[in-house]
């Protein structure tokens, strides 16, 4: 992920710990299902007008992802 970030020129943050944190529970740790839950994360956060995807994106995402 930090080589597709430095791709896109991007350094900050882009999630938080608690965001990290749902998403890898979430997932439990798979690799394939954190980055669906990542991109959903940062599809939600976007969506909200947020710059950083926080617990509350996560959330959503996970709910998203867990309702299909």
């Amino acid at each position: 992920m930090v080589h597709h970030l430095q791709l896109a020129s991007r350094t900050d943050t882009l999630f938080t710990d608690d965001a990290v944190a749902l998403i890898h529970d979430s997932a439990r740790g798979y690799p394939r299902a954190v980055n669906n839950l990542a991109v959903h994360a940062l599809l939600a956060a976007y969506a909200e007008g947020k710059p950083i995807v926080d617990e509350h994106s996560a959330r959503a995402a996970v709910a998203e992802v867990t309702e299909e």
